[in-house]
């Protein structure tokens, strides 16, 4: 694969062409040369594209795809080439299959099913076997297998021992532990947050106690143990501010929020729409403002899609019922252009890799070619046509966007959107 990428802004903190707009000469996967202006002699492949603005490839920390065993939902193959057309070089693939990933035939199946596209696929294991919170599955086998983390996804630890075990164990494989917050006994039946939205709709309310509670346990623990711990898609102002003094303390925490709970609010589920029944659910506006707070600050230290396919029958039902969660991939780099700066939304969409042990490749002449392609500028509105996956059930039908992906340069290969 040899080209040249015209007038490319190079968005990356870490590069020495940061914000530095350039020609890019691409061969044999490496990034072979970087200037202003780079003359064509041997007539290879261009490409030029509108306001093309490149950064490093973008990696997601929390993608369902289904397959195995819920294919009528996604395919590994399919998934994996909506998340390169929406910029996303990489994702860390959640473990709620069927069977689920608790073994290490599991992890070689899924990345064995991920070969030969542009954007890698890092599955987790599931902490416990069958993510059933009793027993703690087979972590160093999982690991030599290639797994990168490990947790139960929407599903808390309950039994405390177990989570202080896990978090002391994985320290001698230097692995890390994702844990979802929430209590399971406070949130009972509750389908929606709690406060004026559920009481006026007459849905059970789930607390943001529910969540906290479980994060101070968990952080407790943490500091009991060491060990490195993941706290993923948080939803509450106080979770912000319990992991902020985490972090003060010096524990090895880290934590994601959804682009879903950064632009939405639970006034969305007036019309019991169950593409806005996700987990954790959607908060108020107190919340949200919270975490663009905690995004800002750095206390969040990513962003996810928390992409979820979930199947029309189990999404077109009546609330109380439906599954919890919505598709995101497509989405995620318009609809956090309409509420965050961009080299805020590029850091919070890469920084992720370190937390999870992905090597990051640097825009620099000699580095392998690991890039996003996308332009900030441009508007418009997320609508069926926009949605690439098997799977329909976007929170984001109708919201207004900004910006555009183009793709990704990975892995020797290019995919455009």
């Amino acid at each position: 694969m040899n080209i040249i990428l015209r007038s490319a802004k190079v968005i990356s903190s870490q590069s020495p062409f940061h914000n530095k707009t350039v020609d890019i000469l691409i061969a044999n996967g490496l990034i072979k040369k970087i200037a202003a202006s780079i003359t064509n002699e041997e007539k290879i492949e261009e490409i030029t594209l509108e306001n093309l603005h490149v950064s490093e490839g973008w990696f997601d920390s929390s993608v369902s795809l289904g397959e195995p065993g819920f294919e009528d939902r996604e395919t590994i193959a399919n998934g994996l080439l909506v998340a390169a057309k929406s910029g996303f070089s990489a994702i860390a693939l959640q473990p709620n299959s069927f069977p689920v990933i608790d073994n290490q035939s599991q992890v070689n199946f899924v990345r064995n099913k991920s070969l030969g596209f542009a954007t890698q696929l890092y599955p987790i294991g599931t902490l416990t076997k069958e993510a059933a919170g009793h027993d703690m599955a087979e972590l160093f086998d999982m690991t030599k297998a290639g797994a990168i983390a490990f947790g139960d996804y929407n599903k808390s630890i309950a039994n405390a021992n177990l989570l202080k075990i896990a978090l002391q164990y994985v320290q001698d494989f230097d692995s890390l532990v994702i844990t979802f917050p929430q209590d399971e006994k406070i949130r009972g039946n509750g389908v929606a947050n709690e406060g004026i939205v559920s009481t006026g709709l007459g849905l059970k309310g789930i607390p943001n106690l529910a969540e906290e509670l479980q994060i101070a346990r968990n952080l407790f623990l943490l500091e009991y143990t060491g060990g490195k711990l993941h706290i993923p898609t948080i939803s509450t102002a106080k979770s912000v501010a319990l992991i902020k003094e985490a972090k003060a303390k010096g524990l090895n925490v880290s934590c994601s929020v959804s682009v879903h709970h950064l632009a939405l609010t639970d006034e969305k589920l007036e019309g019991f729409d169950t593409r806005f029944k996700v987990a954790p659910p959607l908060r108020t506006e107190v919340d949200r403002q919270a975490l663009l707070e905690g995004i800002l600050d750095d206390t969040i230290d990513m962003i996810t899609s928390d992409h979820n396919p979930i199947d029309i029958e189990h999404k077109k039902m009546e609330f109380d019922m439906a599954k919890n969660g919505t598709i995101g991939l497509e989405s995620a780099f318009g609809v956090l252009m309409t509420i965050l700066p961009l080299e805020k939304i590029i850091e919070k969409l890469t920084v992720g890799k370190e937390v999870f042990k992905i090597e990051r490749d640097i825009i620099q002449e000699g580095s392998k070619v690991n890039m996003t392609l996308f332009s900030p500028e441009g508007s418009g509105v997320f609508t069926k046509a926009s949605i690439l996956s098997k799977s329909k059930n976007s929170a984001f039908l109708g919201q207004k966007t900004s910006g555009k992906v183009y793709g990704v340069i990975n892995q020797g290969k290019i995919t455009l959107a």
